[in-house]
Order: C-alpha cells, then sequence, then structure tokens
C-alpha cells in the first residue's frame, strides 16, 4: 500500500509541476516537486529507495520532455543516492535537514543542467540563470517542501516496515 500511495504522489507530483505550477502568472519557474519526492523519500528510507523514486522521478521527466532518454533518470539516481546517504540523521518531524537537502539538491541540479545543456552551447551567463531560474526555483521548491514533505512523512510513518522501528536518530537522546 505504501509503494502505491507512494507512486500515487509520484504521478501528482508530476502533474502538478508540469501543468498547474508552470502556468503560474506570478513567476517563471516552477518548484520541483519531484525533486522534492525523491530527496524525502531517500532521506526517510536510505540510498535504495531514494534510487528507485529517483529513478522514476527522472524517467517521467525523461519520457515527456527529455532530449536525452536517460539524462534525468541518472541526475535524479545520484539525487536520491544523496539524500537515502542521510538517513542515518533522519528525525522524526524535523523538516530543517530536508530543507537543507532539497536546497543543495535543487542548486546542484540546476548547475549540472547549466553545465551540459547550456555551457557546452556557448551560453555563459550563469549570473543570468542563477538569478532567474536558479535561486527562485531553489526558494519556491523549499518553500513547497514545507507541504509536500508532511504529506510523504505520514505516508512513510503510517506504512513503515516493522523491521525499521529499531532504528534510532543520531539526533535523538536514547
Amino acid at each position: 500500500m505504501r509503494k502505491f500511495l507512494l507512486g500515487l504522489i509520484l504521478w501528482a507530483s508530476f502533474l502538478l509541476q508540469t501543468t498547474v505550477f508552470k502556468n503560474l502568472v506570478f513567476t517563471n519557474v516552477a518548484p520541483n516537486l519531484l525533486l522534492i519526492v525523491t530527496v524525502s523519500s531517500g532521506f526517510m528510507r536510505g540510498r535504495k529507495e531514494g534510487m528507485l523514486i529517483g529513478f522514476f522521478s527522472g524517467l517521467l521527466i525523461d519520457l515527456f520532455y527529455g532530449s536525452f532518454f536517460g539524462y534525468y533518470a541518472l541526475l535524479y539516481v545520484l539525487i536520491g543516492f544523496f539524500a537515502g546517504s542521510f538517513w542515518d540523521v533522519f528525525f522524526d518531524k524535523d523538516i530543517k535537514m530536508p530543507l537543507i537537502l532539497v536546497g543543495i539538491s535543487d542548486l546542484a541540479l540546476n548547475l549540472v543542467i547549466y553545465a551540459t545543456r547550456f555551457l557546452i552551447r556557448g551560453r555563459f551567463r550563469l549570473d543570468v540563470y542563477m538569478v532567474e531560474i536558479i535561486l527562485p526555483e531553489i526558494v519556491f521548491t523549499m518553500l513547497m517542501t514545507l507541504i509536500l514533505y508532511r504529506i510523504i512523512y505520514a505516508v512513510n510513518h503510517r506504512f513503515q516496515d516493522r523491521s525499521k522501528e529499531g532504528r534510532h536518530s543520531l539526533w535523538a537522546k536514547e
């Protein structure tokens, strides 16, 4: 059931990211909801789940919008691996670490996209790309993390495996 709900969240995030948020008038960027789902899943469940969710997130982008098949799947798998590396410090209801991970991941993702898609074609205006695209997207994505992370946390907490219940956070006092 947890996998079904996570798949539903992934699909709904993709649809919201590519339709509703793309058409907002007050901004020219959309929050990266798929990044939030990937980072949150990796952070809560570990590298394997982060990479799996990252693969499907990137695959959705590749299938509908990608010009090089597998490009976004690879980037999101790496982000899932990165976020999953921090599952040891997962602490229930603490939103600071997921916000930091989402911010770092969004910055890294956009810098890699800039380097591989724009810089190679001779577009050297990183300052313009940073101010008009990267920074507004990071802020918008981090704001949406406050909402979406709680939904993913609730699904994860509700259907958590019994084998993971004994795991304790490094941040929590025993």
